[in-house]
């Protein structure tokens, strides 16, 4: 026992050491900097959850082809009944001639036109002018880095460019282009002969909107299974995982899609069937959704399946399945600012005319204006754990604004206060 008195008076003496140490760096500090400012910024809080599930949608798959397949259509394009899909070749030769049909075919348009115009000037100027403007179209499309288009758009200013070869070009007669033009519609003829054979189309037996994923979930997950699933069946398929599988696409037949996710039992109670809720998708599609509310599955422990729809933005999700989005239950917005900044001051009027005192109370913050403290009131709107958002009361000058600076540190403040480094 003996033995253990100097440890401890060793220890004591050490802790008080540090802690002198600490309060002798604050006080210079504090002597150092006499305020601390920050700025005081546009914020929205929000009450939220976070929900990971699944988009459903009615699906129609298009088996797997052998041979060459092309598809014909973009993701997310919508596709009519009995239209092309995909076209499957025999081999190389039958895709090559495909390739030259449709050049042969975009040749021949260009020529007709030619033939059938007079040469004006009138016609001349209109072809450059969409010329230009297909330009535009390019240079506005590569500024915002938006190349969804741009197949399209080198496509229709290369037209535009032959047509006005064929039409105004020199030393070309109404009579070659004619020559011409029979010359290409018999290549054509001919290579369409020898194509049909070597080549198969898959056509869309109804309308729908294409998509080149299919990830195995189509005939596992349907807006009519999805609707009596409970939160064991759902988190299972959901870590089943999901992978790519042999198929030319699928069609989105249905004009809504699901969104099917598991949620705490205390957030699901919060939401009512039939009603609406607020859904803020990120990653590959970034947007705030308003959903309709569809389901409630029975609680299953703490937990619930909750599943919401919409008929809003089906083209821009055909590649999404697994998806975290944000529930968003209620939200709130204004200026934040720390908890140290904000200031409970007590004033005291005198009324002139009976003497009395009164006294009353204002919240707000010291704004730094000019190397002068500005006193500006406001009405809290919510709270964080280091921070509040609050509003600006009042009207004119002194209210609080984004980008004002404003005071967290400081001693004995005052309204007009000269504040010096």
């Amino acid at each position: 026992m003996k033995q253990g008195k100097p440890l401890i008076a060793f220890v004591m003496t050490a802790i008080f050491v540090v802690l002198a140490i600490y309060m002798g760096v604050y006080a210079f500090r504090a002597f150092q900097e006499p305020y601390r400012t920050t700025l005081a910024y546009t914020y929205t809080a929000v009450d939220s959850v976070e929900a990971d599930g699944l988009l459903v949608r009615d699906e129609v798959v298009f088996p797997s082809q052998s041979g060459i397949v092309e598809l014909t259509r973009s993701e997310g394009e919508k596709v009519g009944v009995g239209q092309t899909v995909a076209l499957v070749y025999r081999d190389t030769q039958a895709q090559a001639d495909q390739a030259q049909i449709q050049a042969l075919t975009q040749e021949i348009q260009l020529l007709q036109y030619a033939v059938g115009q007079s040469g004006n000037v009138e016609s001349a100027a209109r072809l450059d002018e969409e010329i230009l403007q297909s330009m535009v179209a390019i240079r506005s499309s590569s500024a915002l880095g938006d190349y969804n288009d741009l197949e399209d758009q080198i496509r229709e200013v290369k037209s535009d460019i032959l047509k006005r070869g064929y039409t105004y070009g020199d030393g070309l007669t109404a009579a070659d282009l004619t020559a011409h033009l029979q010359e290409l519609n018999s290549q054509l003829t001919s290579l369409n002969q020898r194509s049909a054979a070597a080549t198969t189309r898959v056509t869309a037996s109804q309308s729908g909107i294409f998509s080149s994923l299919v990830d195995g979930y189509e005939s596992a997950l349907t807006p009519s299974s999805v609707l009596t699933m409970t939160p064991s069946s759902l988190t299972t398929l959901m870590s089943g995982g999901d992978g790519a599988v042999s198929a030319t696409g699928k069609l989105i037949v249905s004009n809504r899609w699901y969104f099917a996710c598991v949620l705490p039992l205390s957030s699901a109670q919060r939401l009512q069937e039939g009603g609406t809720a607020l859904l803020r998708f990120t990653g590959d599609f970034t947007q705030d959704v308003e959903m309709s509310v569809n389901y409630i599955s029975e609680p299953e422990g703490d937990q619930a399946v909750v599943v919401f729809s919409t008929d809003k933005y089906l083209s821009r999700t055909t590649l999404l399945r697994r998806q975290t989005a944000e529930l968003i239950f209620d939200s709130w917005s204004g200026l934040r600012i720390p908890k140290s900044a904000l200031r409970l001051v007590e004033e005291e009027t005198t009324d002139e005319e009976t003497g009395e005192v009164t006294q009353t109370t204002r919240l707000g913050v010291y704004a730094l204006v000019n190397g002068r403290t500005e006193f500006k009131e406001v009405d809290v709107v919510t709270e964080g754990s280091d921070y509040y958002v609050v509003s600006p009361v009042g009207t004119g000058r002194k209210i609080l604004r984004s980008g004002d600076e404003i005071i967290t540190q400081a001693t004995g403040l005052q309204d007009g206060q000269l504040l010096m480094k």
